[in-house]
């Protein structure tokens, strides 16, 4: 089964976005190789808001990924490069998920979906990018009311140019 991997950035207080939605305080760390990254994916699921803040295109990811974009707003006739989910989203996930042959898929935002696919049992792992900054408010990592989840660790790594800091937590099933 393919594995649902929840890879994000968040500020030191707990925010994946600023309070305006934000980003620009994610730095880019040298040391880091982001082309294994996202070699790692074929497949992104982005909720809404954040499809938004990041442009709303009707556009291609990359080549070879797909992308499904979760709301019960958008009009899926709009868009032809990616996929519209609505109410049958845990289907669409769950069939994603069956899919044999293929790479990991990137739970890639927000807060809001993570919280969903959470509850229903959809995640599989947690890797976060602690970058160092306090941003007092903003998009938090997952919304509330969110479910207790539980993780372990499974590898850390401190990029010392930025003094990020890699988590890397498993979800424990119950």
């Amino acid at each position: 089964m393919r594995k649902i991997r929840y890879c994000v950035a968040m500020s030191l207080d707990g925010y994946i976005a600023g309070p305006n939605g934000e980003a620009d305080w994610i730095v880019m760390d040298p040391d880091y190789d982001f082309a294994e990254l996202y070699g790692e994916f074929d497949t992104y699921l982005i909720g809404r808001k954040t499809f938004e803040s990041t442009g709303g295109q009707d556009q291609g990811s990359m080549p070879g990924v797909r992308t499904f974009v979760f709301s019960r707003t958008l009009d899926p006739g709009e868009y032809r490069n990616v996929t519209i989910v609505g109410d049958d989203w845990k289907e669409v996930v769950q069939a994603l998920r069956e899919e044999t042959g293929k790479k990991d898929i990137w739970l890639f935002g927000g807060g809001s979906l993570f919280r969903s696919l959470a509850e229903a049992g959809l995640v599989d792992t947690v890797e976060v990018a602690v970058i160092p900054v306090v941003l007092g408010g903003g998009v938090p990592l997952i919304a509330e009311p969110a479910p207790r989840i539980r993780l372990e660790l499974e590898a850390q790594d401190i990029y010392k140019e930025t003094g990020t800091v890699g988590l890397v937590y498993s979800v424990e099933r119950p």
